[in-house]
């Protein structure tokens, strides 16, 4: 196990909390447009899918159909995710487990949209009219949202990037068979209390890198994922468990003979992020 020294040298130091303006205009914008909204997509990052819900889009989202999108699954550990399943299956809600980086992989989605939309579709049948149905894609940022609108669209509509803060502007897209899809910035709360939320929420690139102590936070993430999944990360750091020890062993070294530290607990929350360690759910 790691020494506690590390988690004391480190921990406790470090507080995050990223509230761009822009996110509470994004927060506006959602509860206007969920006026027109028949079933809400709601993207978990799988590897942290519990720390992935947000309270504030919680509030707004409670009377409509759900259907949770379980994003990133081809990196996170699919047996923990499963585990959580039944908390997010009800008559008005559903889930997926998907991977948007994949294309042709979103039949699944549209049919479950449908089923949630069945009474509307339902009644415009009766009166000879086939229903559009409206969804909304919501989440954390760094999620996935973008991409996975543009593998619904089949078309690159929307702008992705693998780090938080690209959307900045809702955006309403056609996709499917009468079905419209509203992509949105991808929001946070504006204060995040439980520190472990926030770390874990740092640790997938929902928070904005430049606000961060990487040190703090690369040793944090080592010491969860010493608990966690110590033989993975034996096996990717061949018993290193620190980023001094990370950084020796890698020959980091700054100009003038130093230890680059720094160097190393980038490198380290990168591994995480690519899924270099192993397929990882932390929740």
């Amino acid at each position: 196990m790691i020494c506690n020294k590390y988690a004391t040298k480190y921990g406790g130091s470090m507080k995050i909390n990223w509230f761009p303006g822009h996110m509470n205009k994004a927060l506006k914008d959602i509860a206007e447009q969920l006026k027109k909204v028949d079933v809400v997509l709601y993207l978990l990052d799988a590897r942290i899918p519990l720390s992935s819900i947000n309270p504030s889009l919680n509030s707004l989202t409670e009377n409509k159909p759900v259907l949770y999108v379980f994003n990133k699954i081809d990196m996170a550990d699919e047996a923990r995710v499963r585990a959580l399943l039944p908390k997010f299956k009800a008559e008005n809600s559903d889930y997926v487990l998907f991977n948007s980086t994949l294309s042709g992989k979103t039949d699944v989605i549209l049919s479950k949209i449908k089923k949630l939309a069945a009474k509307k579709i339902e009644k415009y049948k009766a009166k000879g009219v086939k229903a559009t149905i409206r969804t909304m894609v919501v989440g954390i940022p760094n999620c996935g949202k973008s991409t996975l609108v543009n593998n619904l669209s089949k078309k690159a509509k929307a702008v992705t990037g693998n780090k938080a803060g690209v959307t900045k502007h809702g955006l309403w897209l056609p996709v499917g068979d009468c079905v419209e899809v509203y992509d949105t910035p991808g929001t946070l709360y504006p204060n995040i209390t439980d520190q472990e939320v926030a770390k874990k929420l740092a640790y997938v690139g929902s928070v904005r890198d430049e606000i961060l102590d990487f040190n703090e936070l690369s040793q944090e993430l080592l010491l969860l994922l010493d608990k966690l999944y110590p033989a993975e990360l034996e096996s990717r750091y061949n018993g290193a468990k620190t980023d001094h020890d990370i950084a020796l062993a890698r020959k980091y070294v700054l100009p003038g003979g130093d230890v680059d530290d720094e160097r190393a607990a980038r490198q380290i929350v990168d591994d995480f992020r690519k899924g270099r360690i192993g397929k990882i759910t932390l929740d």
